[in-house]
């Protein structure tokens, strides 16, 4: 069921700890034990208008699962992503995901709210959330523009410049946005859509209700702005891409970035390819690049998860043995992050939301535990994720060093999907041995066979256990 439900035991053990806990601010149980609660989607608003949240169909309000019926779940699912996609309900829109978790043999569905930069309606009506559930704040005008003044003092995103015109946007970028989410969804609503449409469905034009202005926010003009637009908006934005490898007192080579965000992200990763070795992987039945697996996310989050409100230039930097990230900072935290035990909160939400859509970027919280989980096959060496007021990535590259020419050819090897491994993965059809496997490898060096070859093999799910539960018995096989 693992697959299936998309959750790894950790993370199904910290579900049952929340539910065990009961609701709370930020945890809401729906039973939608056929079919969606009609109050759903009043918590997803008010989660939304607050500090984000848990929403968990499937349980009573006393904490008792009650499941969902097996027949019922694709309809539940399809529904309630329908129904967030619809501006009728929930606007503005927002586009969350469903997981199937299973839990004492019951299947109970599972979405994470974040917390937005922008004020959401339910059905028309505006819903914030407290310890005794989801309130109704339409006609309290003091709790309507207290949310709004919140929203507009946290996020910087959503400030609106209303002298800005359409015809500094460059158009030949929302054409592309529109073509990269209809190849993510061929139905996505923005293929019909005309340019002023498209902006206010992405939440990147707004009309501030207590002032009255309206217009294209920071956040539209950072992703589509013409440089004239994005100096006269922010004046300070900026990323340096550098290469510090010979030359430690200045650079190599260096990219100094000013343009929209959209262009940025692909002057980033051609500054990336022309500097770092790809390595080719065969993950399940499909080769991948590591190296954009893992530098997709990494530049994604240099881009839209930093304060633009500050000055501090973001900079992506490689260096012989490492790339390092910097950016600004709106901390919730301070030092080092678990990739298996951290609640990601959004920086920018409507930015997030819109690389999402366009296919450059997961769900929350997911591009952390991908680097995390690609660049131990990649390099062998776990990233490291530091927060603080900058906000600093340091990925490893131990495969480049030039001293370790003779060992790293061999690691290298083992994450290509070249002949050899595919020899490798042909003889384990039948489960083998670590023996057996190191022989076939004519490897006479058992800890350099165990370290380069098999854990990764296992780590990149290559091979798999006979045995899962005692990975060190002396009985275990491998097989592919």
């Amino acid at each position: 069921m693992e697959n299936m439900m998309g959750m790894d035991d950790m993370k199904i053990e910290s579900l049952k700890e929340m539910i065990s806990g009961g609701e709370s601010i930020t945890v809401e149980f729906k039973q939608s034990k056929t079919k969606l609660n009609r109050d759903v989607f009043e918590s997803v608003c008010a989660f939304l208008n607050r500090n984000g949240g848990h929403l968990i169909l499937g349980v009573a309000d006393n904490g008792g699962i009650v499941g969902i019926e097996r027949l019922a779940i694709e309809k539940i699912k399809m529904d309630f992503v329908t129904s967030m996609n619809n501006p009728l309900k929930i606007s503005p829109t927002v586009y969350l995901s469903v997981e199937e978790v299973e839990i004492e043999g019951k299947i109970i569905l599972y979405i994470l709210v974040p917390e937005s930069s922008q004020v959401h309606r339910c059905n028309g009506k505006i819903f914030d959330r407290n310890e005794d559930g989801d309130i109704n704040i339409t006609d309290n005008t003091n709790l309507v523009s207290d949310l709004y003044i919140r929203k507009q003092r946290n996020y910087t995103e959503n400030l609106i410049f209303p002298f800005a015109e359409l015809s500094e946007l460059k158009a030949e970028l929302l054409v592309k946005a529109r073509k990269m989410a209809a190849n993510e969804r061929s139905d996505h609503p923005w293929k019909s859509m005309n340019d002023l449409e498209l902006l206010k469905s992405a939440g990147l034009y707004l009309k501030d209700r207590q002032s009255g202005k309206e217009g294209i926010t920071l956040g539209g003009i950072l992703i589509f702005g013409n440089e004239e637009l994005i100096h006269a908006a922010l004046p300070h934005h900026r990323t340096d891409a550098i290469l510090r490898k010979v030359n430690l007192d200045r650079y190599d080579d260096r990219d100094d970035i000013r343009v929209n965000l959209l262009e940025s992200y692909e002057r980033l990763m051609q500054f990336i390819t022309k500097h770092l070795n790809d390595t080719f992987y065969l993950e399940g039945d499909r080769r991948i690049s590591l190296r954009d697996k893992i530098f997709r996310e990494v530049v994604s989050n240099l881009l839209i998860h930093r304060e633009f409100a500050n000055p501090f230039p973001a900079k992506l930097i490689i260096e012989k043995d490492r790339v390092v990230t910097e950016n600004s900072n709106k901390s919730h935290g301070n030092g080092v992050i678990d990739p298996e035990n951290f609640s990601p909160f959004p920086k920018n939400p409507t930015i997030a939301r819109f690389f999402k859509e366009i296919g450059l970027v997961d769900e929350l919280g997911s591009g952390v535990r991908n680097i995390y989980k690609y660049n131990k096959i990649y390099s062998g060496a776990e990233p490291v994720f530091m927060e603080a007021d900058v906000f600093r990535t340091i990925i490893p590259l131990t495969m480049q060093a030039g001293d370790q020419a003779t060992t790293q050819a061999t690691t290298q090897a083992t994450t290509q999907a070249d002949e050899e491994i595919l020899k490798l993965l042909e003889f384990c059809v039948v489960p083998r041995t670590r023996s057996e496997i190191q022989e076939f490898m004519k490897l006479s060096n058992r800890e350099h066979f165990r370290k380069n070859i098999l854990n990764p093999l296992i780590k990149g799910g290559l091979l798999k256990l006979t045995l899962p539960d005692k990975p060190t018995s002396p009985k275990q096989k491998y097989y592919a």
